[in-house]
């Protein structure tokens, strides 16, 4: 029988709760900054080509300034491009370094790498966005550079936030308090909306000022106030685990994605060892982190990377494109396409949560993922036949966030902490930030390989056949789990037979 909720909460000390509300607002602070760019690219692009001014309109901009001094583009049209194209240098430089943070992450202190990247971060967005407006400084090669640094110090937050997670709460109950804690990017979209709405009036460049200031203060009390790991207060292997039930579980750490039987352990001074053998063996001062073919060798690493690469592409392309799609098809009005959008984010919030509950209560990952998969591609097709009507609009994208958002959710913080705990590491425990970057940097290279192919589908057959285009990728997702899929039903079977048997 599944645990109770009141088992679930006695197991929660008071670090529990800081480590998941400062890991928590991290990266709701680091998505806000990226909604921020996103929210002001038409007054960028108006900035950046003032040509308009001649004709009487100068006045509209703040700072006004001539034609020839702040001219980029020749039309707002080859701005957008290149705003465009900047979306894709971040997420390029994002997905490698998310390959280059989870091996950092393993072997430097966590807090150390996590503040670096919310601070260094929060600076690169003020000198994009205001300080080169402040300045008169106009450069396309100066924007790239310091896009492509932004995506290299981004990534580094993901990978430390889930490690410290993964540190702090155990394999029972991850699936609901990991579903819980990744609706982080979610809010963050609606703060970032809210913080570049509230200011835009003044000019973009006081949204990169709010956001980038309110990030960087984020990262220092991050420095100051995260514990890293239940060893830094001294609680004991049973607090580590987080969420237990309230009768004595000695299998609590181990993670959903083995299925080998219990072992003999110890425990002496909070180590764990397989035989009594092993106790004349010297005690490391710290677990060795594993190298990167390693981890990416580990099972379920690559196939899970490969659903992720499909499932992100269509997730950030409702990201980056469901507004303009809204606006585009349907003649809506761009303040109502932005709140029509924030549904899509909201279905993704109880999406993960409900998810991850069910495969706790299950005790299996890929069924819940599959079965939400399958009908994630129904719900696009039926979103893709959504009427003129902002209502049934909303039902039919907060539908779709459920069984998208949710699985992606759920592969990017809770699967990927099983990943990196997983039996096979054994006397190696630091693999956890290595494993999530390895997880979604696999999945930030398809989206940034898919936002390309949505235009281009887009500007040659239409909408209709770019929701065709996600439905596909939705089922190579399913594809890619489906050996892990198969394992875990014979592993039920298995378990249902044996339960059988006792009785």
């Amino acid at each position: 029988m599944p645990p109770s909720c009141c088992g679930y909460l006695s197991q929660y000390t008071h670090h529990h709760l800081v480590a998941f509300l400062l890991t928590f607002f991290s990266y709701v602070l680091l998505h806000a900054s990226r909604k921020t760019f996103s929210n002001v690219k038409v007054s960028i692009s108006a900035q950046w080509t003032p040509s308009v001014g001649k004709n009487g309109s100068a006045a509209a901009y703040s700072p006004g300034e001539t034609w020839e001094d702040n001219r980029l583009f020749a039309n707002e049209e080859e701005a957008t491009l290149f705003l465009g194209a900047l979306d894709s240098i971040f997420l390029f430089s994002y997905a490698v370094g998310l390959y280059l943070s989870g091996v950092i992450g393993d072997r430097v202190n966590l807090r150390y790498v996590l503040c670096f990247g919310l601070c260094g971060s929060a600076a690169v967005e003020f000198v994009f966005g205001t300080l080169t407006e402040w300045l008169h400084i106009y450069n396309i090669y100066l924007y790239c550079g310091l896009w492509v640094l932004n995506g290299l110090l981004q990534s580094a937050v993901w990978p430390c936030v889930v490690a410290v997670m993964g540190n702090w709460f155990g394999k029972t109950g991850r699936g609901f308090v990991f579903g819980l804690w990744s609706a982080c990017a979610s809010v963050g979209n609606i703060l970032g909306a809210f913080l570049a709405s509230s200011v835009l009036k003044y000019g973009y460049e006081y949204a990169f000022l709010v956001t980038s200031v309110v990030q960087f203060a984020g990262g220092v009390v991050v420095f100051f106030g995260l514990l890293t790991s239940p060893k830094e207060v001294g609680l004991s292997l049973e607090s580590e685990t987080g969420l237990s039930p309230v009768e004595t579980d000695t299998d609590s750490h181990r993670p959903l994605m083995s299925d080998e039987e219990d072992e003999a352990e110890v425990k002496v001074y909070g180590r764990q060892y397989q035989s009594a053998e092993q106790l004349d063996e010297p005690l490391a001062e710290t677990p060795q982190a594993i190298g990167f073919c390693q981890a990416f060798c580990l099972p379920g690493v690559l196939p899970y990377s490969l659903a992720y690469a499909c499932l992100k592409l269509v997730n950030y392309s409702f990201f980056f494109w469901l507004p303009f799609y809204l606006s585009n098809n349907y003649g809506w009005k761009e303040a109502e396409a932005d709140r029509l959008s924030v549904w899509y984010d909201v279905g993704g919030i109880i999406g993960g949560t409900v998810q991850g509950l069910i495969s706790d209560f299950m005790g299996k990952r890929a069924p819940v993922l599959a079965l939400s998969l399958a009908m994630a591609m129904g719900a696009l097709v039926g979103y893709s036949r959504s009427p003129n009507d902002q209502v049934i609009n909303a039902v039919l994208l907060a539908t779709t966030g459920f069984f998208i958002g949710g699985p992606s959710n759920m592969i990017s913080s809770a699967i990927s902490a099983d990943l990196g705990r997983q039996e096979a590491l054994r006397g190696s425990q630091e693999a956890l930030a290595t494993v999530t970057g390895i997880v979604d940097g696999t999945g930030s290279i398809g989206a940034a390989g898919g936002q390309y192919l949505v235009s281009l589908i887009e500007s040659k057959l239409g909408w209709m056949c770019v929701f065709y285009f996600f439905v596909v990728m939705t089922g190579g997702s399913i594809l890619f789990i489906t050996p892990l899929l198969f394992k875990e039903l014979c592993a039920m079977w298995r378990d249902r037979r044996a339960l059988r048997r006792q009785l």
